[in-house]
């Protein structure tokens, strides 16, 4: 009884060592490392964070290691082209971009939001004159606006609100950068008055062109 016992107890020694031993050496026969001190080798990856933990982003490069010039240039506004519903097209914005340009916007879209765009162009010229008048006027747009008499939309030292969300609003900015860039020449050349053509002022000025409802002097 005591030999079967001892028999059996041999047996389960040697399944143990047959089993665990292949486990304790690597095919080197070098011992295999516990998981908590094995090293793993270093593998390079490229650095996402700056110092402030905010993303970096790799930028083209041209063969001689400078920032391809071609690339930075989409990133800048592109200067607009073709005829004047093109460029409106290519200007046409919620925001104006300053608070000139937001009066200029502001007075083209008043006096000429349902005139033809060459209608509203003329308008603006005729703000943009205004202002270079050196002297006869204000030099800014606001102060254009702003100068008692002159608009029948200006109440006080406020402009009246727009949604900015309008089309028509929308359109006026592009028409405002046209001007205030001189992007395109009017018929109306240096106008600087205008009425609608269901009045009839007696002004002793010289009457330089007439487009849409509107008749335009200097």
């Amino acid at each position: 009884m005591l030999a079967s016992f001892r028999s059996a107890l041999l047996m389960v020694a040697a399944l143990t060592v047959t089993i665990i031993a292949p486990a304790q050496a690597g095919p080197s026969g070098e011992p295999v490392l516990p998981a908590s001190t094995a090293s793993l080798p270093e593998v390079p990856v490229p650095q996402l964070l700056d110092a402030q933990g905010q993303p970096t982003l790799s930028q083209p490069q041209s063969a001689s290691g400078q920032i391809d010039n071609d690339e930075q240039g989409t990133q800048s506004a592109v200067k607009p082209s073709g005829d004047l519903a093109t460029m409106v097209a290519q200007l046409r914005a919620a925001e104006a971009g300053s608070q000139e340009l937001e009066c200029l916007a502001t007075g083209i879209y008043f006096e000429s939001k349902s005139e033809p765009l060459a209608g509203q162009l003329a308008v603006g010229k005729v703000i943009a004159n205004r202002a270079q008048s050196a002297g006869r006027f204000p030099s800014t747009y606001c102060g254009v606006l702003f100068q008692r008499g002159q608009f029948s939309f200006v109440h006080g030292r406020s402009l009246p609100s727009v949604s900015h969300s309008n089309k028509q609003w929308q359109t006026a900015v592009a028409i405002a950068k046209i001007v205030h860039q001189d992007l395109k020449e009017s018929s109306v050349g240096d106008a600087l008055f205008f009425h609608a053509r269901y009045v009839a002022p007696s002004w002793h000025m010289k009457r330089v062109a007439s487009i849409g409802n509107h008749v335009f002097y200097r």
